[in-house]
């Protein structure tokens, strides 16, 4: 809500960047009376919206659709269409990436439009241009039309965001050579989609594409698909990938990629090439932090380019803080906008509490999704940590099985001596919001025994997190 108009002023807000970090720190900052601009060259919502999670997420859940349309026949769905084996061979052939894509599009735009609707109703000045730093107390704001405006500040955030990485030989065109931002003009499925990089980006798309039809070869540069996450959960969902007909490549790093005729060859380092008919790069992001005058004004960045800020989102400049991205803290829109509160928090003389990673909840968007929270496995045992774990398939729970739902799993860390919950991984469908009860456990310190004792509907998946609980349970003796 707006302040009250006899509200004392808290001073001039400008925030650099529409994103998530942006304008949600827009929001605080006019609930605690200041007057607030926010500078956004592309849209409201910036990359999160329109190009990133709003749009993957919902091309995802989409070919969703198609991964549940494969468990029909063992549901007892059949279909009696000639030349299909299963209500998904059916579908694939019905496939309109035209349209799927044209309803991305709306949707995100139109979640941009929420967003700008809200702050113009909380009272938040908006400024479409490209906006750089003079110094901490001024912003330059470069607009469509050429001409350039000076703000005052008494306090700037930068949520800037980040842009896909690009290789050198491997520039993108938009049309067959593609970053994740340029899929939602495609208009027809490709027929061989090579996607390179087996992160969290790679992985999801490889694994939508898959389930929309396509033909898709993931080139990962390590062991394993996804190698940054749970060891267990990887395994899982490049088992699962190449059950569903993706070809995975191993230890093979690309190099560049050139088109031909009808495709694209992408040319790995040990000279081998594969062939497709489109390649996306998906190997990671740069913080959009150069040439908008951070080092000018003192701010420091770090040698990736990111800035450098606390756990109050703080830069090294008084009165200048930064958040999301463009900071290089956690890659989340989640922990964007909690950086982007704090800040204005922090900035406003408001209560505030510094950033605390440890209970932030993340996801894959896969099929089956992958949340975790808490500290990773292979950092506890990194850090010597005397913890035991408990883990049981989804496919023991019976909720599971009256879905047919065959992989999954829920496991859970806790700490050897006082049970303290200290982590925990869920593999299966709706991971994301299956989560949110370890989520509660890892911040505030519950116990495994506290976590079992809470009742869980039979039959749920829900019912497998408890029973994973119970078995961490430790007699105490007399």
């Amino acid at each position: 809500m707006r302040p009250a108009p006899d509200a004392p002023s808290a001073g001039r807000v400008v925030v650099v960047g529409g994103g998530p970090g942006g304008y949600e720190a827009a929001l605080v900052a006019r609930r605690l009376g200041a007057h607030v601009t926010v500078v956004e060259r592309a849209g409201l919502g910036g990359s999160a919206v329109l190009t990133d999670v709003v749009p993957s997420k919902t091309l995802i859940a989409t070919a969703e659709w198609m991964t549940i349309a494969d468990r029909a026949p063992e549901l007892g769905i059949r279909t009696d269409a000639v030349g299909a084996d299963s209500p998904a061979d059916l579908l694939r052939h019905r496939i309109d990436l035209g349209a799927v894509n044209a309803r991305v599009r709306t949707l995100a735009a139109a979640q941009s439009d929420d967003i700008r609707a809200r702050l113009a109703r909380e009272g938040v000045d908006i400024v479409a241009g490209t906006g750089r730093l003079l110094d901490p107390e001024h912003v330059a704001v470069t607009e469509g039309d050429g001409r350039e405006r000076v703000l005052d500040a008494d306090v700037v955030l930068v949520a800037t965001g980040a842009t896909p990485r690009v290789l050198p030989d491997a520039r993108p065109d938009g049309e067959r050579i593609l970053t994740w931002t340029q899929l939602y003009d495609l208009t027809e499925l490709p027929e061989r989609l090579v996607v390179v990089g087996s992160g969290v980006t790679g992985a999801e798309f490889a694994g939508a594409y898959t389930s929309l039809g396509a033909d898709v070869v993931l080139v990962s540069s390590r062991d394993r698909v996804l190698p940054g996450e749970d060891a267990d959960a990887a395994e899982l969902i490049e088992r699962v990938f190449r059950q569903r007909g993706m070809t995975v490549m191993s230890r093979s790093r690309a190099s560049s990629a050139r088109r031909t005729a009808d495709g694209v060859v992408v040319t790995l380092e040990d000279g081998r090439t594969v062939e497709g008919s489109h390649v996306l790069f998906a190997v990671g992001s740069v913080p959009t932090t150069r040439g908008i005058g951070l080092e000018e004004a003192g701010v420091r960045l770090t040698p990736s380019g990111h800035v450098e800020v606390d756990k109050v989102s703080r830069t090294n400049v008084r009165g200048v803080y930064a958040a999301g991205d463009c900071t290089g803290v956690l890659p989340l829109a989640s922990v964007a906008a909690t950086q982007g509160r704090i800040a204005m928090s922090h900035a406003l003389g408001d209560a505030v509490r510094p950033l605390q990673l440890r209970g932030i909840s993340a996801n894959i968007f896969t099929a089956p999704e992958i949340a975790t929270v808490g500290v990773p496995e292979s950092v506890l045992q990194e850090r010597g940590t005397h913890y035991r774990t408990s883990m049981l398939p989804l496919s023991r729970n019976p909720r599971a099985k009256m879905l047919g739902v065959r992989d999954g799993f829920i496991k859970l860390f806790a700490h050897a001596g006082t049970g303290t919950v200290l982590g925990g991984v869920v593999v299966g469908p709706r991971a994301s919001e299956s989560v949110f009860p370890l989520t509660l456990a890892v911040t505030h310190r519950l116990t495994a025994d506290q976590v079992a004792d809470a009742s869980t509907v039979y039959p749920s998946m829900s019912g497998t997190i408890g029973e994973v609980a119970r078995m961490l349970h430790q007699r105490t003796e007399d």
